[in-house]
């Protein structure tokens, strides 16, 4: 076994682990940074992503047996699905993570997203209100290079302007605005961590179409970004390193990490300071994969709270014809959304709505446009007639999907398998997950939206599909607040037991709005550098 010693170890090198590394070396600290995936290499992904099919969020990364990852199209692929629904969505494991294959949305949440008991009697309030967050926004969206409108908030005020200005909307996006012109949906162009102009050695946005699964420029942000900044400051990265164990002292301070290697080499790393910053699924393996005789229901869970209250942003999707054609098919997967109904009247009773408009047509559904050149074949069609058929119908080819708020329920959450494990060795999550009826019933006021939105555009053939689509935004699990009773780590997102461990990423949110989450997950992880800095003293 190889044993080393280091001031932090950073656990995960996504969005939270990369920035964190990046802001931890400019104050001189020591910094290991591993994480269980490989490197990518952006070319090879891009071509993975050609030839494969079906072309699932996933698919142009590899899969290794020693370090697996759910995937779209096999949900009980990974996950040990205990129902009593199934849980979508996923998430990759590689240095950068899922930042790699995310759409680039890079929204604040809303002040009253984080007093939802003060303000409508449901889930929890954070321990943090939008106004301590803001600066950290306005940060995170340099750090990440975010293009938007200064002259739109969206709702959540500012104090500094956008890095870059807004990303063009399409003319799927302009198409929509004029048919809701003067109605209860404006169109508003959607901020995005996509570059709307070069910016070091990134390029601008040239439309390529294949944000999910890769964007082939890097003008998307992903967190190799910072994993590159983080090892040129002098941060030691270890991919294909699979955290197994996290030791506890007599103390209760954490002493180290255990790990292991896909050729059968393991080791362990001590540290004086431990931050895991893994996704709402693997933070809250790991802590119960740890569990001993000073810590029997695993590390950082004498409150019971560890992989309790999982959330996602379950997407309410529909699809439809417009009248004319509006030529889907090019750029960023989405430029624009509708805003309106993140702050609806109804909070109290149902959830909200964030309204994505699609610029990618058919392609999430129905895997069009090839699907609609079979269906037209086998419809007879041939030659020319096919040819006029597909171009008629695809540049008609619209879709709405409606972000709605899952409430944090105790009996969601993630547990582990007895018997099943991964090749290193690791049990697999048990994934237990109902939707509520505050989110189904969210879900059905979506489809009534969606339905009058497609009417006002003139459109036909409307579809909605039946089940709730993951949203890939995996939320709660080690919850931050202030009664240890009932969460996980306190505001700073220090563990309530252990002094010298911080958990950062998703799993520490104790509601979720409607906005995409990756914008509030850096902002946070930006947040928690001081204290974790001042910690090693501690």
């Amino acid at each position: 076994m190889t044993d080393s010693e280091t001031e932090i170890l950073i656990v995960g090198a996504g969005v939270a682990g990369a920035l964190l590394a990046c802001g931890l070396a400019r104050k001189g600290l020591k910094v290991v940074l591993l994480d269980a995936g490989p490197r990518i290499d952006r070319g090879a992904a891009v071509e993975r992503f050609q030839a494969a099919w079906p072309k699932v969020p996933e698919c142009a990364y590899p899969n290794p047996d020693f370090s697996p990852h759910p995937t779209t199209d096999k949900p009980d692929g990974f996950f040990v699905q205990a129902g009593p629904e199934t849980f979508r969505s996923t998430y990759l494991k590689q240095v950068g993570g899922t930042t790699w294959h995310w759409l680039g949305t890079a929204v604040r949440l809303l002040p009253d997203d984080f007093r939802m008991r003060s303000r409508f009697g449901q889930g929890v309030d954070w321990p943090i209100g939008y106004r301590e967050l803001e600066p950290w926004y306005g940060a995170a969206e340099r750090e990440l290079g975010v293009s938007g409108d200064d002259a739109d908030d969206l709702g959540s005020p500012r104090s500094t302007p956008y890095p870059l200005p807004r990303i063009p909307q399409s003319y799927v996006d302009l198409s929509f605005a004029r048919a809701l012109d003067g109605s209860l949906y404006p169109v508003r162009a959607t901020p995005q961590a996509r570059l709307s102009q070069p910016r070091g050695q990134r390029p601008s946005c040239c439309g390529s179409a294949s944000c999910i699964p890769v964007c082939p420029v890097q003008a998307k942000y992903d967190a190799t970004v910072h994993t590159d900044l983080a090892e040129s400051l002098g941060v030691t990265l270890l991919p294909e390193t699979v955290a197994t164990f996290v030791e506890l002292g007599d103390d209760r301070r954490v002493r180290a990490v255990r790990f292991r290697r896909p050729g059968g080499s393991a080791g362990r790393i001590a540290a004086k300071v431990v931050v895991l910053a893994a996704n709402a699924v693997e933070t809250p393996r790991l802590l119960l994969s740890s569990a001993s005789e000073s810590a029997p229901a695993g590390v950082a869970n004498g409150s019971d709270q560890v992989g309790r209250n999982l959330m996602d942003h379950p997407i309410q999707l529909s699809w439809a014809l417009a009248r004319e054609p509006v030529w889907p098919y090019r750029g960023p997967g989405s430029t624009s959304g509708i805003e309106s109904l993140r702050a609806a009247p109804w909070r109290d009773r149902k959830s909200a709505l964030r309204l994505e408009i699609g610029n990618e047509g058919w392609s999430w559904p129905t895997g069009a446009p090839q699907s609609t050149a079979r269906r037209l074949a086998e419809a007879g069609l041939r030659g020319d007639a096919l040819e006029r058929a597909l171009r008629d119908e695809t540049s008609r080819h619209v879709r709405l999907a409606a972000l709605t708020e899952q409430l944090p329920l105790p009996e969601n959450r993630i547990t582990l398998d007895p018997q099943r494990r991964d090749g290193a060795g690791m049990r697999r999550p048990v994934v237990a997950y109902r939707l509520d009826d505050y989110t189904r019933d969210g879900l059905a006021e979506a489809r009534r939206v969606h339905d009058e939105i497609f009417a006002k555009l003139g459109a036909s053939g409307v579809q909605h599909a039946t089940d709730a689509q993951g949203a890939g935004h995996i939320l709660g699990t080690v919850r931050m607040g202030g009664d240890p009773r009932a969460s996980v780590v306190d505001a700073g997102l220090r563990a309530h037991e252990h002094p010298n461990l911080f958990l950062v990423g998703g799993g520490a949110f104790p509601t979720v709005g409607t906005g995409n989450p990756t914008l509030t997950i850096a902002a946070l992880a930006l947040r928690a550098v001081e204290p974790i800095a001042a910690s090693i003293a501690g």
